[in-house]
């Protein structure tokens, strides 16, 4: 429906709302606001503050009319019982012919509160006894052109009611978890009476989008499961036999996701699992397991990490645990002779195992059998890398890994494609690592703590947020805490790594901190990423604050990976309420589902979920914060509904419509 066919909607005002990316009736109706205006209750001046914006009831005792610098403006003398105030309109002199002796609501900023007296500066207004437009809550929408806060809000009323809004919800369900219609919501959203209507109603379209995505990544699913092509001849005693390799005892959250992995490999269909846990839950232990029952039913498999460092390492565990079989570690920094020997045997099959990085993805490197394939640290490789490696194999089975901490229902969200097996649990023998925010007039006994360390033999990390520091010195740079930890630590072998550097000297410098070659490292976030050095048991974090809390939470995980107690230092740039709340949830949480859940709470829902994070996915629901119930009842809805209540292929055409737009969305 075209905007022109709104009351006061013109031409040259479709061209301006056109600027704000409005080119229909229905996406005007989305067009929610960015705010409101609280005219719901009414604050006396002398209870008021400096700038503070407010709804005041006063008796208007006189107006007169002035000139400064040649210009008019419109004075009235005000008053609250025995308290009195001044509000000045510059350049209306209109306003003087419209006021008259008697009460007033005036709705505006206070300005120059200084003892007794303030003024209120070009406030609207309107008789106490006859208001029409300062009642109430007021919504603000964000604007362009020649556009008015009055033009949208009369659109957007008229768009709503013109619409024929349904929900894709069956009414079974709404029933059940007795939902506000759809089209009641839009009306709240857009014309509420208080602010608990708003929260009611964001919610319920908050709701309707998160049910349509969920069940558009249930028919992308249903539409890519392919029939399995490579048949698994590895039996149950074989992987129990497997695991026995290892020096330690699967937790229950390992064995399951092994068991899942099988369940997986021995279905119908091929598999595309995500293996998700906080970091030191043994993630890379189940994905040996799982590329064993590949090479043991005689196929190939491949495993990549986001760096060469990562990818080495993995290449010496595939060696220690796989003895009867041929690896390899295909990386940037192979010699080229001896990556032509690997590409001829692989593409041969001699080499049954490829660890590698994004070499491995290359047009030229081909496998002869390739089935299992495994991503690493999964949030470093874009959709499309991970398809190419799986497209190496016939049918190939992937089995992707993140650390990252996100909620099992937020995960829907970016993993839509895969199915998600969680662990939750981590091995007995390692140690909680204790976390602590250190403040200015401690880092002197910090130092002398990283010394005594270096004595036993334990290794040290200092991750600041850049390479150079800014010109107000206000954060802090690694190569200028190189140089003062060269003087502050004497005797303490210490070693700079940043992202400017070249793979091969970052490589070496990893590789000699992992041998004990340094005691120290300080570097950027470039160690974020599965480094495993057991002996490193202290990470000292910089300007702190700056650091989102998963990332944080990420950088802790490089330490305590043995049997050694391990600390955390956080060091905040600034001591403001807001960072030291959040640094506080990074303290007394180990758990990282825990800290994405209190992060989501602390930033809000509408940022996480909104354009700015995901494209246009979530577009619809711009600029409303909604909390993590919303996300939980939604995701309940939906289990429910796959799970019988509905054939998603029989629902209507709109819903099927919505599906095809959030598809195409997703999975370009």
């Amino acid at each position: 429906m075209e905007l022109t066919s709104l009351k006061f909607v013109s031409d040259k005002r479709e061209k301006d709302f056109n600027k704000l990316n409005i080119y229909t009736v229905e996406e005007l109706a989305k067009h929610f606001p960015r705010d409101y205006l609280d005219l719901t209750h009414v604050t006396y001046l002398r209870d008021a503050y400096h700038n503070d914006v407010l709804l005041t009831l006063c008796e208007v005792q006189g107006v007169e009319v002035n000139r400064y610098a040649r210009r008019p403006y419109v004075k009235a003398l005000c008053a609250q019982g025995n308290y009195t105030f001044s509000a000045i309109w510059f350049n209306q002199p209109y306003v003087a012919a419209r006021l008259k002796r008697g009460e007033y609501l005036f709705y505006g900023r206070v300005q120059n509160k200084y003892g007794m007296h303030c003024t209120m500066v070009n406030p609207s207004f309107e008789p106490a006894g006859n208001c029409k437009k300062l009642k109430g809550l007021i919504p603000v929408y964000s604007l362009s052109g020649a556009l008015t806060q009055g033009v949208v809000r009369s659109a957007a009323a008229q768009a709503v009611e013109k619409l024929d809004i349904e929900s894709v919800i069956p009414s079974g369900l709404q029933k059940k978890y007795s939902l506000m219609p759809l089209k009641e919501a839009y009306k709240k959203v857009h014309s509420p009476k208080d602010m608990s209507e708003v929260k009611l109603a964001s919610e319920r379209i908050a709701l309707e989008e998160y049910f349509v995505l969920l069940s558009a990544f249930k028919v992308i699913k249903g539409g890519r499961q392919e029939a399995r092509r490579n048949k698994y001849t590895v039996t149950e005693q074989d992987i129990n036999s497997f695991i026995l390799r290892f020096p330690f005892v699967f937790t229950e959250g390992q064995k399951n996701a092994v068991k899942e992995v099988f369940e997986k490999l021995t279905s119908p269909t091929k598999m595309n699992l995500l293996v998700q846990g906080d970091v030191g839950c043994g993630k890379t232990a189940v994905a040996l397991a799982g590329i064993y029952m590949a090479v043991k039913s005689g196929f190939q498999a491949v495993m990549i990490a986001p760096t060469e460092v990562l990818a080495r390492q993995n290449a010496v565990l595939i060696e220690k645990y796989f003895p009867d079989f041929r690896s390899c570690a295909l990386t940037g920094s192979t010699p080229a002779a001896e990556k032509r020997e690997i590409k001829k045997a692989v593409a041969s099959g001699e080499i049954q195992i490829v660890c590698g990085t994004h070499a491995v993805i290359q047009k030229d490197v081909i496998f002869k059998n390739l089935s299992f394939a495994v991503c690493d640290e999964q949030h470093r490789f874009g959709v499309a890398q991970r398809a190419s490696l799986s497209d190496k194999g016939e049918g190939c089975d992937c089995l992707v890994m993140s650390a990252t901490p996100i909620p099992r229902t937020l995960s829907l969200i970016f993993y839509g494609d895969l199915d998600i097996v969680t662990i939750k649990d981590k091995p007995s023998a390692r140690q909680e690592i204790t976390t602590a925010i250190i403040p200015e007039r401690k880092t002197e006994d910090m130092y002398r703590y990283v010394c005594e360390q270096a004595k036993q033999g334990n290794r040290t990390y200092f991750v600041c947020p850049k390479i150079e520091g800014d010109e107000e010195g206000t954060t802090a740079s690694v190569t200028e805490l190189f140089e003062e930890l060269q003087s502050k630590l004497r005797g303490v072998k210490i070693a700079l790594l940043h992202g400017r550097m070249k793979d091969k000297e970052k490589n070496g410098i990893m590789s000699d901190f992992k041998n004990g070659v340094y005691d120290c490292l300080v570097s950027t976030t470039v160690i974020e990423v599965g480094v495993d050095v057991p002996e490193a048991t202290t990470m000292i974090i910089y300007n702190a604050e700056r650091f989102g809390l998963s990332q944080l939470h990420q950088l802790r995980g490089r330490v305590g990976r043995g049997d050694r107690k391990s600390y955390c230092f956080l060091l905040p740039g600034t001591d403001s309420e807001e960072a030291m709340a959040r640094l506080s949830v990074i303290r007394s949480n180990t758990e990282g589902f825990k800290i994405a859940e209190e992060d989501l709470k602390i930033r809000g829902g509408g940022d996480f979920l909104g354009t700015r994070q995901s494209g246009k996915i979530l577009g619809d629901i711009k600029n409303l914060k909604y909390p993590v119930e919303v996300i939980f009842t939604a995701k309940t809805i939906s289990d429910e509904a796959f799970s019988g209540c509905y054939d998603t292929h029989a629902l209507s055409e709109m819903a099927v419509e919505k599906y095809e737009r959030l598809k195409d969305i997703t999975l370009n």
